[in-house]
């Protein structure tokens, strides 16, 4: 446990002196809490030298003012100290949860495909938010329970052994037991803990799969199955959960119980050596505070093990995902151009997934020249995909099997290389903001023209026009208030603006009609002239324009050249624009927004 929480030093280490500060504050606010007891026992044994009955003036003689100022002055020293205290140790406690979330994030933005597919989204949100908050919550209020239990015993223990030697004695026999009680139960709430919390990230990625399909769920009628698998996840987490609160009550029961049979023993023994005339009333009375304040750890010794034993497990959880090396690193050569031009060489590019028991890529070469216009076709799951993703380094290529401008793409520093080869991705994602927010999402200060020139190049202009609101329209959460379409279009727009040197298109167009898809096609060939473009694409429609197309098929280029070359070779793609240009005949269903009202 200790070595899991000792990692954390690294994050508290900016926050030290706050820390030190708040537990000098709790040892100064046990010594003036230790003074109480002494003031009181003082006022005791003068009102017990008393040898008339209590009366004012008896009282003035006794002269109390001395443990009643002393008294007051110590309980209100210590408010303020105690207050100091907990804002320091809280204030730390705040800022090692805030870069502990900082860092995870960070973390989380630089993995890739592999990582993202052993750990869920739900798994990650619940080590971001729930395990960060038991690291906060042990620095908030575990550090000040430490720091009582061990200033409280040095403290309690020191002037019980100037008061009553032999008396204090009595406390030692039960502290092994407790000793291994705690280690026993410190085990099992470990091992409880981590089912807990593995329990609760399938809990919450349970949660977010279900919220995020339930248009899907609701079409096919699966409302009943969902609730009865949730139903199911949500046993096994309770379960755990009661497990782990069976432990620690337990240990919240036996830890009381051992200091109630102490305080028993104390007060009996204590008892008689104030009527042997060995110790005093009020100096009784006073041990016995002390004996209270060296058992108010052990009360909430239960408490304290299953804090410290949850945030452990925390911890292991999180510095096991920030321990983890980038997916892709960014290591540049630091002799790439300034800026890309568009010149892309694959030689024979090999990618296989991990786990997968077949290449997604098998052998591609393939030189595509500064301002050529290419599109990539062929069946389902035959590479295309991935070979756009292995050119923006979202998955990583072997090294020279991807050359850009005569340069290694790794050598290329990422954030250049994402810069200057735009990726517009086949599943459009937009945020829950306007919609003008989402095109312009790379940089928002761009100029209302720019935006608007985008949104008409993707052919967005005349669904604006039916927004009251404009590029001020709120998509909803992932652009769920827009067809599927206008989100192609939309995410289209967000790869148009940037103008970039080389554009990637990942079948950008297969939710919109071909009505839609020529004019995007003719803004394209506007905008792009001189300038590298690489489509994927399942329609002939969209091919014949670019400069050469190429056939994938099982990860593998089966042909190669213009549209009006593959058709004379009468080979897949021949066969492809047969097969598209018989069933043109259908009528073509338009996006609704683009139905005259």
């Amino acid at each position: 446990m200790w070595r899991s929480l000792f990692r954390l030093r690294t994050f508290v280490r900016p926050y030290w002196h706050w820390l030190t500060a708040g537990i000098t504050a709790f040892f100064v606010a046990r010594i003036l809490e230790a003074q109480v007891p002494i003031f009181l026992a003082m006022g005791i044994d003068r009102l017990a030298a008393l040898e008339e009955a209590p009366s004012l003036d008896a009282l003035i003689a006794a002269d109390l003012r001395t443990p009643i100022i002393g008294i007051v002055v110590a309980v209100l020293a210590r408010y303020g100290v105690v207050t100091f205290a907990r804002f320091m140790v809280r204030r730390t406690a705040l800022h090692v949860a805030f870069d502990l979330r900082q860092r995870l994030f960070g973390i989380l933005q630089s993995q890739g495909a592999r990582f993202f597919n052993d750990y869920s989204i739900g798994d990650m949100m619940t080590r971001a938010v729930a395990d960060i908050s038991l690291i906060q919550r042990l620095f908030a209020l575990g550090t000040v329970l430490v720091v009582i239990l061990i200033f409280a015993t040095i403290v309690s223990f020191g002037y019980m052994f100037y008061l009553a030697p032999s008396l204090t004695l009595l406390l030692i026999p039960p502290l092994p037991f407790v000793y291994f009680y705690a280690r026993w139960s410190t085990h099992k709430t470990g091992i409880a803990s981590q089912a807990v919390q593995e329990g609760l990230s399938t809990l919450s990625d349970q949660v977010q799969e279900n919220l995020s399909g339930i248009r899907t769920i609701q079409a096919m009628v699966q409302e009943d199955n969902e609730i009865r698998r949730f139903a199911g996840t949500n046993d096994t987490y309770a379960q755990a959960f009661y497990r782990q609160e069976r432990i620690s009550s337990l240990t919240a029961a036996v830890m009381p119980t051992l200091a109630g049979i102490s305080q028993i023993t104390i007060l009996g023994y204590g008892g008689w050596m104030v009527l042997e005339g060995q110790m005093t009333t009020g100096t009784f009375v006073a041990f016995f505070f002390y004996v209270r304040m060296a058992l108010q750890p052990v009360r909430v010794a239960g408490f304290i093990v299953n804090l410290f034993q949850r945030a452990a497990i925390a911890s292991d959880r999180l510095f096991e995902v920030m321990h983890l090396e980038p997916e892709i690193p960014d290591t540049p050569s630091g002799q790439t151009p300034a800026t890309i031009r568009g010149a892309i060489e694959l030689n024979n590019l090999h990618f296989r997934y991990p786990k997968a028991s077949t290449n997604a890529l098998d052998g591609i070469d393939l030189t595509v020249k500064e301002g050529e216009a290419i599109t990539i076709m062929g069946p389902v799951g035959c590479g295309k995909s991935t070979l756009l993703r292995l050119l923006v380094r979202l998955l990583e290529p072997e090294p020279n099997a991807v050359l850009i401008d005569g340069f290694a793409a790794r050598d290329y520093p990422l954030k250049q290389l994402r810069l200057d080869i735009a990726l517009v991705p086949q599943d459009p994602f937009l945020f829950g903001q306007s919609l003008g927010a989402n095109i312009t999402y790379d940089q928002p200060d761009r100029p209302p023209s720019a935006i608007r020139s985008a949104a008409d190049a993707a052919d967005l202009g005349r669904t604006l026009e039916r927004f009251p609101e404009g590029l001020d329209t709120p998509v909803g959460e992932r652009g769920v208030t827009l067809s599927g379409g206008q989100k192609q279009r939309a995410t289209l727009a967000r790869g148009l603006i940037r103008n970039a040197p080389v554009l990637l298109l990942d079948d950008c167009f297969s939710s919109v009609d071909t009505e839609t898809e020529d004019r995007i096609l003719s803004a394209l060939r506007r905008l792009r002239r001189g300038k590298t473009t690489i489509l994927v694409s399942h329609r002939v429609s969209t091919a014949r324009t670019s400069d050469r197309i190429v056939m994938l098929d099982q990860g593998r280029i089966v042909e190669l050249g213009s549209h009006d070359e593959l058709l004379r070779r009468g080979g897949a793609y021949a066969e492809l624009e047969r097969l598209q240009r018989e069933g043109d005949s259908s009528p073509q269903v338009k996006d609704p927004a683009e139905l005259p009202t």
